[in-house]
């Protein structure tokens, strides 16, 4: 699977991002739309990290949905 994948299904993985990121909003989680750079963006909005920490944190957690 890909991130296109995840775009397309969106509606699907909102609970999941929800659930990793407490701190997103639904408004947020609409505005992303399942747009990678996006999230990327609202973590670091929300989380006050830094672009390669949110990049790493998507990354880590999309192995982890894929897996399962």
């Amino acid at each position: 699977m890909n991130w296109h994948q995840i775009e397309d299904s969106w509606r699907q993985f909102k609970t999941p991002v929800r659930q990793r990121w407490g701190r997103l909003t639904e408004s947020d989680l609409e505005t992303i739309g399942g747009q990678r750079d996006v999230l990327v963006g609202k973590i670091r909005e929300r989380y006050g990290v830094p672009k390669e920490t949110a990049e790493r944190q998507v990354h880590t957690w999309f192995k982890v949905v894929m897996k399962g």
